[in-house]
C-alpha cells in the first residue's frame, strides 16, 4: 500500500533559532557579514548622512531649492541633472508632518520625487500623474494626527527618514531662465504646523548658501565613512524597519554587531574590512557596465529604480553612482563609458552620437545627452556646456532630419560647435535621460545609438 509522502519539517519563522548571542566569532566569518552588512546598508548611511548633515542647518525640517541648475564646482551629488532646477529636502517624519508646497507649473515638466530612508520612492508627484498644484503632506510611518483642510493630498513614508527632490524643467534661453524665477519662489516645504493654507514665497535666489561638506579630492561629496558605519548602523537598523523577508538579514547584522562590541579586535577587522569593500566594491559601480542591464550598442540602462525592494545591487549601485534616480515611468537613464567598439571613452579622441531622423528618444517630456567627468561630475568648459537634448533651442539638425551631435576635447568646427558636448583630456561617460518615456522606451525597443569615435 502506498503512503502518503509527509510534510517537511520545516519550523516557522517565528520558531526557528535565532542567531546565538555567545559565540567566540573568528574575524574571517565577521569580515564576509560585514562586508555585506556595508555594500547592503550603503544607501542607507548616505540618506541618513545627508538628513542629518542638513538636521545641523538653519534650514531644518524644511527644504532647499536652486534657482539654476548644478555647475561644475558643486559636487554635492554624483550625476547631477543639467536640464533641471531642482531642490532637496531631508525630514525626520518621527513627530511631525511637513507640508510640501506645489505651485502651478503651467505646461512645464515637473516632478517631486519622494524618497524613504532606503533610497526608495513613495507616493506620486508631478506632471506625469496628473497631479494639480496645492499643499501635500507627508507623514511619518507611526504619525495618527489630523490633516487640516485645505491639504490637497496626504503621502504616508515607509520609514520616518525622508526625502523631497523637487525638479522642473527650463531650456537654455535667458526668457525661460527669467519665467521659471516666480514659479521656484512658491516651492517650499515646512512643518505642518505652520500651514495656514496660503502660499508661502521664498526668493530662492537670495536665500543663504547651506554649508556641506567639503569634497575630497576630485569626487562626489563623501557621506559614508567606513571607520563610522557600524557605530551608526544600530541606529539605522531601529530606524528603517525591515521588508518583508529581512528580519533574519536584520538579526544577522544585530549578531556581529553584538560580537563587536565586546571584541575591540574583531570590530577592527569589520572596519577593515569596510575600507575593502569602499575601494573594491562600491568604486566599481562608477563603472557604467555595472549598473543595470545592457540596452545595446554599448549602453546600460537602469533597472528597478527608486523601487528596489530587495535588488541590492541596483539599489547600492545607484546610490554610488548617481543618486536620487525617478522611477522607470518616470525617468529612463541610459549610461556608457565605452564607445561602440568597447573601448574606454577618452578626450584624446573625437565622437559622434547620431539619431535617425524620428530616432530620438520618444517621451512626453523632453530627453538629453549629458557627459560626465570620470567622476561622474561636470567637465568645466568654456561653454558652460554639460548637455545637449530638448532644452536646447540652437540644435541643427542634419539635411535628412537626422541629428549628430559631437562629442570630444576639440571642437567639431564654427559650424558643428551649436551640437558639441565638450570633453576632458582623459577619461569620461555618456548619459542618456528620457524623462516620462514613452513605450519604446519602456519596453526596450527603442535603443540608444552608438558611440562612434572619429578616425
Amino acid at each position: 500500500m502506498a503512503l502518503a509522502p509527509t510534510a517537511p519539517n520545516v519550523p516557522s519563522a517565528a520558531a526557528a533559532a535565532r542567531p546565538a548571542q555567545n559565540v567566540v566569532m573568528h574575524p574571517e566569518y565577521a569580515r564576509n557579514l560585514a562586508s555585506f552588512a556595508y555594500v547592503w546598508g550603503w544607501p542607507l548611511a548616505d540618506m541618513d548622512n545627508r538628513r542629518a548633515a542638513l538636521a545641523r542647518t538653519p534650514g531644518a525640517g524644511r527644504l532647499a531649492m536652486r534657482d539654476a541648475p548644478v555647475t561644475p564646482h558643486q559636487t554635492a551629488g554624483a550625476c547631477p541633472d543639467p536640464d533641471l532646477v531642482h531642490g532637496a529636502g531631508l525630514f525626520s517624519l518621527g513627530e511631525t508632518p511637513v507640508v510640501l508646497q506645489v505651485p502651478d507649473f503651467g505646461d512645464r515638466y515637473w516632478v517631486y520625487g519622494l524618497y524613504d530612508g532606503r533610497t526608495e520612492q513613495f507616493g506620486r508627484l508631478g506632471r506625469a500623474y496628473g497631479s494639480r498644484p496645492g499643499f501635500y503632506a507627508l507623514i511619518g510611518p507611526n504619525w495618527e494626527g489630523q490633516i487640516p483642510a485645505g491639504i490637497t493630498g496626504v503621502f504616508r513614508s515607509p520609514t520616518e527618514m525622508a526625502s523631497a527632490v523637487p525638479r522642473a524643467f527650463m531650456n537654455d534661453t535667458d526668457e525661460d531662465r527669467a519665467a521659471i524665477q516666480p514659479i521656484l519662489n512658491l516651492i517650499s516645504a515646512y512643518p505642518l504646523s505652520e500651514f495656514d493654507g496660503t502660499l508661502k514665497i521664498v526668493d530662492w535666489s537670495r536665500a543663504p548658501t547651506l554649508p556641506g561638506p567639503a569634497p575630497e579630492g576630485e569626487g562626489e561629496t563623501k557621506r559614508v565613512d567606513p571607520e563610522t558605519f557600524f557605530d551608526r548602523l544600530p541606529d539605522l537598523l531601529d530606524r528603517i524597519p525591515p521588508l518583508l523577508g529581512e528580519e533574519a538579514l536584520y538579526a544577522q547584522f544585530r549578531l556581529i554587531l553584538a560580537v563587536a562590541e565586546r571584541d575591540p579586535q574583531l570590530k577592527a577587522a569589520m572596519v577593515e574590512q569596510a575600507h575593502e569593500a569602499e575601494a573594491t566594491t562600491l568604486k566599481r559601480f562608477l563603472e557604467w557596465r555595472h549598473n543595470g542591464h545592457p540596452a545595446g550598442n554599448g549602453w546600460n540602462r537602469s533597472t528597478n529604480n527608486a523601487r528596489w525592494g530587495i535588488d541590492y545591487f541596483n539599489r547600492t549601485g545607484t546610490a554610488r553612482s548617481n543618486m536620487f534616480d525617478n522611477r522607470p515611468e518616470e525617468t529612463q537613464y541610459f549610461y556608457t563609458d565605452l564607445d561602440g567598439d568597447g573601448r574606454p571613452l577618452t578626450g584624446a579622441r573625437n565622437y559622434v552620437v547620431t539619431f535617425a531622423a524620428g530616432q530620438e528618444p520618444p517621451v512626453k517630456g523632453f530627453w538629453s545627452l549629458t557627459l560626465y567627468n570620470r567622476h561622474h561630475l561636470f567637465h568645466p568648459n568654456p561653454l558652460a556646456r554639460y548637455s545637449l537634448g530638448t532644452r536646447n533651442t540652437s540644435l541643427k539638425r542634419n539635411a535628412d532630419g537626422s541629428l549628430t551631435l559631437y562629442v570630444g576635447a576639440d571642437s567639431p568646427g564654427p559650424e558643428h560647435e551649436s551640437n558639441w558636448l565638450p570633453a576632458p583630456d582623459d577619461g569620461f561617460s555618456l548619459y542618456i535621460r528620457a524623462y516620462w518615456a514613452g513605450a519604446a522606451v519602456l519596453d526596450g525597443s527603442w535603443r540608444p545609438p552608438e558611440v562612434l569615435r572619429i578616425p
